[in-house]
């Protein structure tokens, strides 16, 4: 079996729900998602072995969210800013150490 095309696949929750339940979107999801994919390119570490940033849509956890999910290690985070993204970016993607602050 070879080697998986991602060291780390990120999914971030972008989903917009029109129910009146709690929705990702509307917790600034969308500038996250876009926050991590230009620091992974500033970091050359966006691409084939590396990390791949994806928008999502319902990950079905939005009343923990914003949420975000990284494979291969199936680890949730919920975040609140660019700080938070950054410390998940610098701690779990750059050097394998889950942030427990956040984790969900």
């Amino acid at each position: 079996m070879s080697d998986s095309y991602y060291k780390h696949h990120v999914f971030i929750c972008t989903n917009v729900r029109d129910d009146g339940r709690p929705c990702c979107a509307e917790r600034g999801a969308q500038k996250s998602q876009e926050h991590a994919k230009r620091r992974l390119k500033t970091l050359n570490m966006n691409g084939h072995g590396k990390v791949r940033i994806n928008k999502a849509g319902c990950l079905d956890r939005c009343e923990e969210g914003p949420v975000l999910v990284i494979y291969p290690e199936a680890v949730w985070y919920t975040y609140v800013d660019e700080h938070d993204i950054d410390e998940i970016i610098d701690s779990h993607l750059l050097n394998g150490k889950v942030v427990e602050r956040l984790k969900i």
